[in-house]
Parts: structure tokens; sequence; C-alpha cells
């Protein structure tokens, strides 16, 4: 059981938001950290800091397709007056065996090649005649179509100061170097970072494994057809892309029918691949609102720790919650309302935070701002309650986006913040300052 098993709260306590999510974010631990092959850790948090082994680059490379000279043999050259030099060979990226540019030579180099042994600096070969001996180029020929610009003079229009278009070996990160600190979520520029120094693996905590479960008789899949009474169901899709935005690996389950033994066997079967449950519908007060009767014997009825209790929460929408462990393993599980704004809000005060906690986030909540409220009149709440209404965020202002209804999606869908309204508020004038929850 939760940490509220210790409480004598009773079945008629009226639960805050923060007691309940006091109570999930106390009662969920980070994963286990695990090591994973690079794309295998797209997302996932790092639980230690990594150490660059070798400088990046690993040596002085040409940053220009060019020539690798001595700075006095380029001294004063202009297109009147260009220095002529012979070409010793090519230096290609990834070549081993290097040349030595020695007093009136130079080396044709490729970017990213090594910076050659008596070489100085580089000058782009648009400085350059190319070797061909008619005047500025643009580029080089291809070595297969050429071979011989390799070879023979090349005349340099311009001169060309010490390390010229030179990276420098470290110049990106040297070795002993913090690469990344412990908390970092990796993504595609971390991943390649951790690549460019020689990192296969990294010790990171997995992203966790979410299943969300939506429950009514009267849900269709969508491209199904309607029958009397029957609706699409909209909560799994928008629960399990909620999930996977917090960073989860998330899986849909169809939706069950109002049957206990049904729900009871679905949620046991699922629990193989879950860190955390989420299911949504069912938790109300409804002769058919069966999650109650299923989750009182999931899993191991005889397991210490394990049970959900159900709650009241003094918020609108969102009032009936559920909260607890369930199976041997005791995973999480939280159970949501059904209608479709209450269980999306729900998932953005609760879930989403749980999710982040499992992944070792210290920052766990989305970001909150203060915004002045545009309206056309004010707006109500009911006492004792805290009101979140979906509204769109613009430069500091918050314009409220349909009404109150807990089953509004299309109002749901055009917002991107969350409006909140304290319990001991009951009207919001329009210009007065309240506090957001910014969702994108």
């Amino acid at each position: 059981m939760s940490s509220a098993a210790t409480r004598a709260t009773g079945p008629d306590h009226l639960w805050s938001v923060d007691e309940h999510l006091e109570d999930i974010l106390t009662t969920v631990r980070p994963l286990e950290p695990i090591e994973l092959n690079l794309l295998d850790a797209q997302g996932c948090v790092l639980v230690e800091d990594v150490t660059v082994p070798v400088s990046l680059p690993p040596f002085d490379n040409s940053s220009m397709d060019g020539y690798a000279v001595r700075v006095a043999d380029v001294a004063g050259a202009s297109e009147e007056f260009p220095a002529v030099l012979d070409v010793v060979g090519d230096v290609a990226a990834g070549q081993a065996d290097l040349l030595h540019v020695g007093p009136g030579q130079a080396a044709r180099i490729m970017t990213g090649a090594p910076l050659p042994p008596g070489a100085e600096t580089v000058v782009p070969v648009e400085w350059t005649d190319g070797g061909l001996g008619e005047g500025p180029v643009t580029g080089m020929r291809a070595r297969s179509l050429a071979p011989e610009g390799a070879e023979g003079h090349v005349h340099v229009y311009r001169s060309a100061e010490a390390r010229a278009h030179v990276r420098a070996m470290g110049s990106d990160v040297k070795a002993g170097d913090r690469a990344l600190e412990a908390g970092t979520v990796l993504g595609p520029p971390q991943i390649g970072l951790l690549a460019a120094i020689g990192r296969g693996t990294v010790r990171v905590r997995p992203r966790p494994r979410v299943v969300v479960v939506s429950t009514g008789s009267e849900l269709v899949q969508p491209d199904e057809q309607l029958g009397s009474g029957q609706i699409y169901d909209s909560n799994s899709f928008a629960l399990t892309a909620a999930a996977r935005d917090a960073g989860a690996i998330a899986y849909r389950v169809g939706a069950v029918a109002d049957d206990a033994e049904t729900l009871r066997s679905t949620i046991e079967d699922q629990l193989v691949r879950a860190d955390l449950m989420v299911t949504t519908g069912g938790v109300s007060v409804g002769a058919y609102d069966v999650v109650k009767e299923a989750l009182s014997h999931v899993g191991d009825e005889d397991e210490a720790g394990s049970g959900v209790e159900f709650r009241k929460l003094a918020m609108q929408p969102g009032k009936p919650q559920g909260f607890g462990s369930i199976g041997p393993d005791h995973t999480p599980l939280l159970a949501l309302p059904g209608n479709p704004v209450s269980s999306y809000v729900s998932f953005e005060l609760f879930v989403r935070p749980a999710i982040r906690t499992l992944m070792g986030l210290d920052d766990v909540h989305r970001p909150t701002a203060r915004a002045t409220l545009t309206a056309d009149n004010a707006l109500t709440s009911p006492k004792g309650r805290r009101q979140f209404l979906r509204g769109t965020y613009t430069d500091g202002t918050v314009a409220p986006v349909g009404g109150a209804g807990s089953h509004l999606v299309a109002a749901l869908a055009h917002a991107d913040a969350l409006i909140v309204v304290p319990e001991d508020v009951e009207s919001v004038e329009p210009g007065t300052e309240v506090e957001v929850v910014l969702l994108g």
C-alpha cells in the first residue's frame, strides 16, 4: 500500500491535490540503473558523470580543403606575385602515414585530415590555382579523375597566418574533462558526443514502461462502426501519447468491458511489462464502475503492502482518483477518471510526475508561470476545489478555451496551458494575475 495507508483518512476524507501528489511521489522510486547501448539509451537519464578519455579532436586537423604549407613560404603572396610551391602529395582524412612538408613544399589536404609534420597552416584551395596553372579555382578535382593533382606545382595567391584553418587537438573537449554530468537526459546531441569520445555503452536509468488501460463497455476503437450509445475510445490514445511525451515507453491496451473479472485478468496479464500501470474510467460511484471491484483482488492478494486506495480529491475536474501498488513487484498503479478532460488533467498533475520520478529526474513537474487573465467574463470556480481550466498562453497572458465541462475534448486539443484557480477563490475577474501550468 502507499504511504497513505498510515494516515487516518477514512473513506470520506477529501484529499487535497498536494496531499495526493505527495503520496504518489513519496511512494514511487526511480528505476534501478542499467548499462545500455547508445541508441537504446536515447531518452534515458545518466546516473554517473562521463569523463572524456581522449581529446576531441584527437589531433590537429584541417577545417578546409586546401594545401598544408609553411607560413614563411606564402608570406606576401598575391595574384600578381603568387607563391609557387612543390606539391609532395595528398593528406586525406583517416590517413595514417603522413607526408612531411619541408621548405618550399605543400601537401594537398582534405577537411578533417591531420595536419602533416612540418606544415604550420592551411591555405584554402580557393586561394590557389589547384595545380592547374589557370588562376584561382573553386574546388579540387576528384583524385580518381585527376591523380596528377597531387603532384607538380601549386600557385598560392594569398598569405596565411600560423594555424589558420586548423582545428586544434582538444579544442572541443580535452581528455579528463567532464563530457556529461549525472542527471542529463540523453538526446541526439548527447548521444553523438558519447560516440565521438568512444563510448559505446552508458549507465542510465531506463525509460519506464507504462501500460495504459481504458475501461467501459461503451467504448469502440477508432475506424470501427459506432453502435447505439457507443463512443470512440480516445482516453487510451491520449494517455499513451502523453506517457511517451513524458519520456516513457508506453503500451496501449484496447478498451476493456465493464466486467471486473475481465479487467482483473487484463491487468494481471499486463503486469509483466509494466513499471507503472494507468487505468482510466470506472473509479466513480456508479453501479458499473468496476475498477474498484477489480483492483481489490488483482495480483497477489496476500502480498504485504499491496493494494489500491480510491479517493476523492478537492479538485475539478478529476475528483475521483485511485493510487496504490499491485502484484508481487508492487507495481505502482494510478486509476484516473473516465471523462476525457478529467483523465488528461489528472495525467498531467499526477502520472507525468510519477513517470519522471521513475526516470530519476530532479524536476518532475511541468513549468508554471504567472499570467494575466484575458476573458470576456469572470471565471467561476466551486468553493473548496482547486480548478484547472484549459487555456491558451501568449506572452504573459492567458485566455480560457471552452467551458468547465470535463467532456470537452475539442477545447482541450486547442489548449497549451491549465489555468489554476485556488480552492479559496470562487471568481476570477479579467485582468487578474493567475497561475498557469504550461503544457507545451
